[in-house]
């Protein structure tokens, strides 16, 4: 490869990664927030949350829905497009007068979430041999780990000391630049004039699309039913301050790094194995969870541990787009979805625990317990063979 089109294709990664930074930042930054934006919506913290699970359930509707409803167009305007809605929807967001249009704003935020990131995936992918996609995907994904490493606890002390709407400020104005260095770096293809809704609603009539999206909507759950309440945990638990959060918020992103630099290079490797064996991964770090939790010291590698369950997303990406046949759009975008299902079931879950009296790390055995089921239906879909 001349060095031209080396440039070229590590400027057009660069801006892939730069909307994964711009979502992730903005998924991510609420939970080190979720007492500010309480506050200065004047509700309680758990009520707040909802506007995790709006934002996840944005996704879930949004991914489908725009891969089947756009899959003849040109995948770069596509992108264009998305990333624009996103930024808008973060400045809407900062902008929202009260709870409830917040929470509709942050479902608007997240319908091309999934989207993008499937459609990236399926560009980042087709722009390396395919021996090497697991690395180009993880290349793409690490502007979502980097998010969670710089950007999240960046904006989280930015929106703590000066106000919560300036993050969802910042994040637009990096979805901004996202898009402009879309259009200038990633090439332009004519969209697939063949592609028909209907060959891509094929995906969800294959057992083994459905097993793969509900191992990750389970599995990677009990990630976001403990790091939706981080926040208060480490506060009222560990007995942290509030200036040591976005500390904890870095410790996570660094462990998402691990985790998704580690997972795609073991993507190539073996897939199966790696979905295996990220999913047993879970399980132990959610254990680890309830006893690394207790103190001040050890909170800090309980937030890095949690990270690390990044480890599981690139091998679920390859799978999905290996077993969808020609609805590759929709199966790329799903995974995306699965996971936001599992970030809308995990922080609910975690709400419903904490309502119940059951205390700040109660919402560690509700991911062991999501991690188990993610494990089993894994397994399951071992012994199906269509």
């Amino acid at each position: 490869m001349s060095q031209t089109k080396t440039e070229h294709l590590g400027l057009a990664q660069l801006a892939l990664a730069l909307g994964g930074f711009a979502i992730g930042t903005g998924e991510f930054v609420i939970m080190g927030l979720l007492p500010d934006v309480a506050h200065g919506l004047q509700s309680s913290i758990t009520r707040a949350g909802d506007a995790i699970s709006s934002y996840a359930l944005g996704v879930v509707v949004g991914a489908p829905l725009i891969a089947v409803l756009f899959s003849r167009v040109s995948r770069q305007r596509l992108l264009i497009a998305l990333m624009g809605l996103f930024a808008l929807g973060n400045v809407a967001s900062a902008l929202a007068p009260g709870y409830l249009s917040f929470v509709l704003m942050r479902f608007i935020t997240g319908l091309p979430h999934g989207a993008f990131f499937g459609v990236a995936s399926l560009v980042a992918a087709s722009m390396v041999p395919a021996h090497q996609r697991g690395k180009a995907i993880g290349r793409m994904m690490l502007g979502l780990t980097v998010a969670t490493l710089l950007g999240v606890p960046a904006v989280s002390w930015i929106g703590h000391h000066l106000s919560w709407q300036l993050a969802f400020w910042f994040v637009g104005a990096c979805a901004v630049v996202s898009l402009l260095m879309i259009i200038r770096y990633v090439p332009f293809s004519q969209g697939d004039r063949s592609a028909h809704p209907l060959r891509e609603l094929t995906a969800l009539k294959k057992p083994q699309v459905l097993l793969t999206l509900l191992t990750g909507a389970t599995g990677f759950g009990g990630m976001f039913a403990v790091f939706s309440y981080i926040t208060p945990t480490m506060i009222h638990y560990a007995g942290m301050s509030e200036a040591q959060i976005p500390w904890v918020m870095a410790a996570f992103g660094l462990g998402m790094i691990v985790g998704s630099t580690l997972g795609g290079k073991f993507a190539d490797w073996s897939v199966r194995k790696t979905i295996g064996l990220s999913l047993l991964w879970n399980i132990a770090i959610m254990v680890l969870f309830c006893f690394l939790s207790k103190y001040v010291i050890t909170g800090f590698l309980a937030a890095f541990l949690i990270g690390t369950a990044g480890l599981l997303i690139p091998s679920l990406q390859i799978r999905l787009m290996d077993v969808a046949g020609e609805a590759q759009t929709l199966a790329a975008a799903m995974n995306h979805s699965a996971l936001n299902m599992a970030n809308a079931l995990g922080a609910f879950l975690g709400g419903v625990v904490i309502d119940a009296g059951l205390g700040w790390v109660s919402t560690a055995w509700v991911g062991t317990v999501l991690a188990v089921m993610g494990l089993i239906i894994f397994l399951l879909s071992l012994r199906v063979k269509h």
